[in-house]
């Protein structure tokens, strides 16, 4: 192989030096191994099966954003994503799966017994939600009695949780209508399977449905509100953090992309007296541009993230100008990862029409990442206007 390594690039030093040994380990070997191996079941199945799942927990995946005080092991933002992202160098679904390890940020928002209950069978627990859209829910004594039909809840098949996104169906008409988020067990909640698409197929991210179902106060909060626990963790920016998390899959697949056609490059000619790819200019431009441009993306996706978490490190609260660096850096960096794994797929050249060709898979799913909502190109808007108001120069 001549693919090149994480750990030669410069801000991964800074991150892997505060890698828990859970994380550099040989299950997390194991894991890449496994998810290596199975990719193409993922696929077919339409979903990354509960077994492996369990190999994700024992590499310590969902106990990476699980406090402390309920035995977790809660990463900093920066580490796990780099997780995430060596998971999506072998298969993006698997890594984006992996990356809702991260989801438990939100749970840290429900009262403090409800967390005691949902970590009361340990700290490995696996939350999906298909949050949208909102469903109105009629306010009962206690609670809320919820029916309605969710999209997008990754993972699900492989979930001991499930979230449901709901609003007060008995409030003034016109009077503001907080998103909530309900919780519940996942045997509790119906998965529609659906999930039919043209990349991320092994996500499973299925539509789940409810009919009637009671869910008590304790058992709902705010989406995206900040967390009832006192680590730092869980005064990161819940909803940034989505983003990152999602950007870390592309990251991770235009690594692949590029580690794949660099080692086509002394390949087999096509016809006789043609060029070697790596005799081409046309590669070699593209080579390293695409390398350019990947890693100043991720270096500065990387930093963002840094920035964040000393602020919080600090006891500094995290301002409106980090947040949206963060939502920025993370869109940036999806987007230019696409890109990247575009440049890939042409360089590639014609041995990258081959439905067998893992180019082709990787460009599917690379597409479907820049079209979750967190990574909008509104994103750019948004900083922009920022920006312009607070008369930042860079």
């Amino acid at each position: 192989m001549n693919s090149i390594t994480l750990d030669v690039y410069p801000v991964q030093k800074k991150v892997v030096a505060a890698l828990p040994p859970h994380v550099d380990s040989p299950e997390m070997d194991t894991l890449i191994a496994e998810v290596t191996a199975r990719r193409d079941e993922f696929d077919q199945l339409g979903h990354v099966p509960r077994d492996l799942i369990a190999t994700m927990k024992q590499a310590g995946i969902f106990r990476s954003s699980t406090p402390r005080r309920f035995g977790g092991e809660p990463l900093a933002p920066a580490p796990f994503l780099a997780m995430v992202e060596r998971i999506s160098r072998a298969d993006g679904s698997a890594g984006w799966v992996a990356a809702f390890g991260s989801a438990n940020t939100y749970l840290a928002a429900l009262p403090i017994e409800t967390q005691r209950q949902i970590y009361a069978d340990g700290p490995d627990q696996v939350y999906a939600g298909g949050l949208y859209p909102l469903q109105e829910a009629k306010p009962v004594p206690g609670g809320w009695n919820i029916s309605g039909r969710w999209h997008f809840a990754s993972g699900c098949k492989g979930a001991d949780w499930i979230g449901v996104g709901i609003k007060d169906g008995g409030g003034d008409e016109g009077a503001p209508r907080p998103a909530l988020m309900a919780v519940m067990p996942a045997a509790e909640v119906e998965i529609i399977d659906n999930w039919n698409v043209v990349g991320m197929q092994g996500t499973g991210s299925h539509d789940t449905r409810l009919k009637d179902k009671f869910v008590a106060h304790e058992w709902t909060c705010a989406r995206g509100a900040p967390g009832l626990i006192d680590e730092p963790l869980y005064r990161y920016p819940a909803l940034a953090y989505q983003a990152e998390v999602h950007a870390a899959v592309n990251i991770g697949l235009a690594r692949a992309a590029l580690d794949i056609v660099t080692d086509m490059a002394g390949g087999a000619k096509i016809m006789p007296g043609a060029l070697r790819l790596a005799d081409r200019a046309y590669y070699k431009i593209k080579l390293g541009l695409s390398e350019a441009k990947w890693r100043s993306a991720r270096m500065f996706f990387y930093d963002a993230c840094e920035q964040a978490w000393e602020q919080i490190l600090a006891g500094n609260p995290i301002s409106e100008e980090t947040d949206m660096m963060l939502k920025l850096s993370a869109t940036y960096a999806a987007r230019v990862s696409m890109e990247v794994v575009n440049d890939a797929y042409q360089a590639a050249g014609m041995a990258a029409i081959q439905r067998s060709h893992r180019l082709q898979r990787i460009v599917r799913d690379a597409m479907v990442v820049t079209q979750h909502a967190a990574l909008s190109e509104l994103n750019y808007e948004s900083a922009g206007a920022l920006f312009a108001k607070l008369g930042i120069r860079r």
